[in-house]
């Protein structure tokens, strides 16, 4: 399922027009990139918890020419699927 077909079945589940619910959708995405923007941790209790992960910087090698090149450390998105989520999945 992408965006549309996740507003489709939103609006369909509510009964709301597709623009009020594509206006939720994507000010709920905002507002949880901007959480992580600021470092913050965002929790939907019984979903999952979104927050930022860090990975050293490490050595790698160009596939392409084989060539040693250095990566970089970089701060990278995560979600945890919470206990809820997890069970209906199994």
């Amino acid at each position: 399922m992408n965006k549309q077909g996740l507003i489709q079945a939103v609006s369909k589940h509510t009964g709301l027009s597709r623009n009020e619910v594509a206006a939720a959708t994507n000010s709920l995405i905002e507002v949880i990139s901007d959480s992580l923007v600021k470092g913050e941790r965002v929790t939907l209790t019984g979903f999952g918890t979104f927050d930022l992960s860090s990975r050293k910087a490490r050595a790698g090698v160009n596939p392409r020419t084989g060539a040693k090149i250095q990566i970089p450390s970089m701060k990278l998105p995560r979600f945890r699927a919470g206990k809820a989520l997890r069970g209906r999945v199994k």
